[in-house]
């Protein structure tokens, strides 16, 4: 059965960090471009980062960039967000996702077969 499980999120005052697990079962994530979404209430689901299959290319959304840090640990058959200088903004419930495609990295969720239950994040002071 493929099943992704997130990890890691919680409460975090304006400027710290928090590092995003997406642990993997029933399959090899490296085989799979993996993104990064959050969803705030009210608000559509939006792309953080991706991290394709093939070479890992990364791409973020521009909010993002200089920030957030996606990366992969084959080791643990797990991708890790790094979020870092965390803004109120940042609040949101995060996903991860599996899209089964070769050879890409999107930020639009339409791309992605599998998903996560999701981990909530919140910024606050």
């Amino acid at each position: 059965q493929v099943q992704l499980v997130e990890s890691g999120g919680g409460l975090v005052q304006p400027g710290g960090s928090l590092r995003l697990s997406c642990a993997a079962s029933g399959f090899t994530l490296d085989y799979f471009n993996i993104g990064w979404f959050r969803q705030a209430p009210g608000k559509e689901r939006e792309g953080v980062a991706c991290i394709r299959s093939s070479d890992g290319t990364t791409s973020y959304a521009d909010s993002m960039k200089g920030r957030f840090t996606i990366g992969r640990d084959s080791a643990r058959n797990t991708v890790y967000l790094q979020m870092t200088n965390l803004k109120p903004d940042d609040t949101a419930v995060y996903y991860c996702a599996a899209d089964a495609a070769r050879y890409r990295c999107l930020l639009g969720p339409n791309a992605y077969d599998y998903w996560g239950q999701g981990t909530q994040v919140t910024v606050s002071s």
